[in-house]
């Protein structure tokens, strides 16, 4: 009897398909589906885009005039990315405006025509960076809002080491990412001359635009796509421990297992202190940082600890030197991009580690070991 189990399975599954074709129910591999509307919205609702609470929002809620001015609400209020991306029928590429209180980086925000379309954003150095895509747009508002040329053409043709009254601290802005990625090619930081820098840092295949790593409505990262690369990593905190093994040991502690974070950021203290011994020892003034505006400050009692008597407006740091200033921007650069070390850590640490070098002409900084990225 077996030999005629299988022509009868055979038929009755070519009958079975007929039928399924005759009735619409053919069952094919499943596709992968969009996530669903509610799920999108769910994201985004908790992610900072939505956040109508944070003070990128409410900034100047208590101002005499409460609405977000012209030249913040680009990326402050979704009704002044619509008016710069021109689709309220106002020019494109400028603010003409202030924005109502109250509006956040809303879904019309990102999808509407002209935002689908967009391809390039100008940085503020002036720097046209073109093929990114949908990410143009992460690009707007993710670029900071001053530049390495910022922090030049203040200080040009004055002399390095004399403080200038004129002379103010340069905020590149926040969460700067997009403009560390491309580095060099858009003159983020601070770039001494006679010296080469890098530009964009290229991740691996599929992982090299914003979206690739971010996900669009939750802006979180997936630890596990990381992971596929990297198996030192099993929660977003184990970013901070990748490292590829080629990696010098930047920092000169003897280390070569601790992650590129922690590497740079030993460079980023050991900056810090290059700008408190020059301020101090060249041009008498000492100082100090808190991660609070206007972030530099006077340190009156000369402990080199931020004080909570000292980190107050009103001993706001005044007495800038040219090459003081250059080292604080860069300093304060790493600062505004909490995913530096996955963003671009051989820029950041370049410009650090020149920094550094720099103060050392004037001051007596040790540098033993130090190795700065090719």
């Amino acid at each position: 009897m077996k030999k005629f189990v299988w022509p009868l399975l055979i038929v009755f599954f070519l009958l079975g398909g007929l039928a399924a074709i005759l009735i619409g129910q053919v069952v094919l591999p499943p596709e992968p589906r969009p996530e669903s509307v509610e799920v999108i919205s769910e994201k985004w609702t908790e992610s900072g885009h939505a956040d109508a609470e944070s003070e990128s929002f409410v900034h100047w809620d208590e101002e005499e005039v409460p609405e977000v001015p012209a030249n913040c609400a680009k990326c402050h209020s979704g009704i002044g990315y619509l008016d710069f991306l021109g689709e309220d029928g106002s020019a494109p590429g400028v603010v003409d405006s202030a924005a109502k209180l109250g509006s956040v980086v809303s879904c019309f925000v990102c999808h509407n025509p002209t935002a689908h379309t967009k391809d390039t954003a100008i940085y503020p150095s002036g720097a046209e960076i073109s093929d990114l895509g949908e990410t143009a747009n992460c690009a707007e508002c993710h670029q900071g809002r001053t530049a390495g040329t910022t922090v030049e053409n203040a200080t040009m043709s004055l002399p390095e080491d004399e403080v200038n009254a004129d002379l103010r601290f340069i905020n590149v802005h926040y969460k700067v990412a997009s403009a560390v990625r491309f580095g060099s090619e858009v003159t983020v930081g601070y770039e001494y001359p006679d010296k080469t820098y890098g530009g964009f840092y290229a991740h691996v295949n599929n992982y090299q635009v914003c979206t690739d790593c971010h996900d669009p409505h939750s802006l979180q990262i997936t630890a596990s796509e990381c992971a596929a690369c990297h198996p030192v990593v099993s929660s977003l905190d184990d970013l901070k421990k990748i490292r590829i093994g080629s990696t010098p040991d930047y920092d000169g502690d003897g280390n070569v297992t601790e992650g590129v974070y922690d590497e740079l950021m030993a460079v980023h203290e050991m900056l810090y202190s290059a700008i408190q011994q020059y301020a101090a020892d060249v041009i008498d003034s000492p100082i100090l940082y808190a991660k609070q505006f206007p972030y530099w400050f006077n340190d009156t009692n000369g402990n080199g600890q931020a004080d909570a008597d000292e980190v107050v407006f009103p001993n706001q740091f005044a007495s800038w030197s040219p090459r003081l200033l250059k080292a604080a921007y860069n300093y304060h650069l790493v600062l505004e991009d909490p995913g530096g070390f996955m963003h671009n850590a051989s820029y950041l640490i370049q410009v650090m580690y020149d920094s550094i070098e720099n103060l050392s002409e004037k001051a007596p900084i040790d540098m033993a070991g130090l190795i700065r990225p090719e």
